[in-house]
């Protein structure tokens, strides 16, 4: 008792325990005042202590109006339910929230290629790719997909410049070192949309 739970006994999510409290601490920049802070106010707008799939598209739709939210946003809740509980807990969130605010470049990289990497298998292949443009597309309400700007010709550019081993397949270490090395790859991937965008849901520190 106390300890973690396994099967279907899981812990109250509206408690922030030792453990998790620990986990933070040492996995975030944010202090222990920061934190029970932070989850005070995750609280207040998820009072059962989670985040459905439901409530974060309401995020994305509020700072995505113009466009389609719905596609990326199932993407990023599946990336951050590392669980995959379909729902995320105040520590999920609060990882990921860090790695956006406080992450240096290559920690945006990995959170990412977590985004891309859909089945969480440590790769990317090229039908994936395509389904990941067309969802940021219709983010940003990108009507203009024509020629070079069609998702097929832009995951084509993403696989030459990330791909040397022509193999359809992009692996973790190919998608970071190739983003690092390359700024157009690193527009076209990782641009501040592929981070959780600071929302009602996180303002208990302003």
């Amino acid at each position: 008792m106390g300890n973690k739970t396994s099967g279907n006994e899981k812990k109250d999510p509206t408690i922030l325990t030792n453990e998790d409290l620990k986990t933070l601490k040492i996995n975030t920049q944010y202090t222990e005042e920061e934190i029970l802070a932070w989850h005070s106010g995750f609280l207040k707008d998820c009072p059962m202590g989670k985040l459905d799939k439901k409530q974060f598209l309401n995020v994305y739709r509020r700072f995505y109006p113009e466009g389609k939210a719905d596609k990326y946003c199932n993407f990023v809740f599946k990336a951050f339910d590392t669980d995959n509980n379909n729902s995320i807990d105040f520590t999920e969130f609060l990882l990921a929230v860090d790695v956006s605010q406080h992450g240096n470049l290559e920690d945006k990289l990995k959170l990412a290629f977590g985004i891309y990497d859909q089945n969480k298998d440590g790769q990317i292949n090229r039908k994936d790719m395509i389904k990941i443009i067309e969802a940021m597309y219709d983010l940003a309400n990108e009507e203009d997909r024509a020629g070079l700007k069609s998702p097929e010709k832009r995951v084509e550019l993403i696989m030459q410049r990330l791909n040397k081993d022509k193999d359809d397949i992009i692996l973790r270490n190919e998608f970071i070192q190739g983003c690092l090395r390359d700024e157009l790859l690193r527009k076209i991937l990782a641009p501040n949309t592929t981070t959780l965008p600071e929302d009602q849901t996180t303002n208990s520190n302003n």
